[in-house]
């Protein structure tokens, strides 16, 4: 069971977080789903959505995760994310990300996040990230 709901966490990142991309789609125990309309300025060269695009979108898609299962933290913090790009995300497809909380401890969470491109079964990236999560009383 989480202790935010999509609509909860929308508004407070919007809130502390106004200049973010994306949108939540779902939160569910340990996991997020949210997507990502590109537009132009999602874009590189050849038509294709730039890596920083996929990279942000997958860091606020664990950070959403990590918030259904914690609560409204500002100060949780992204200390390591690591990207494989595995195949082009075409410019003209809005992307998805799928989050999955594969740790939730004390100090630190770790999760994976699958990013896809609308209307394709395979994944155009994988992201793996740690947070460091302030102490809290438990």
């Amino acid at each position: 069971m989480t202790v935010m709901t999509a609509a909860e966490i929308e508004d407070y990142l919007d809130d502390v977080f106004p200049h973010r991309q994306g949108t939540i789609e779902a939160v569910d125990h340990l996991r997020a789903t949210m997507s990502l309309a590109i537009e132009d300025e999602h874009l590189r060269p050849g038509a294709s959505v730039s890596g920083p695009s996929m990279m942000g979108l997958a860091d606020v898609c664990l950070y959403v995760a990590i918030l259904a299962e914690i609560g409204p933290e500002a100060m949780a913090v992204t200390s390591s994310l690591n990207c494989h790009f595995l195949r082009r995300a075409r410019g003209d497809r809005d992307l998805i990300a799928n989050a999955r909380i594969l740790k939730l401890g004390r100090r630190l969470a770790v999760g994976e996040v699958q990013l896809f491109s609308t209307g394709d079964d395979d994944p155009v990236a994988l992201v793996t990230a740690t947070y460091v999560l302030p102490d809290r009383d438990d």
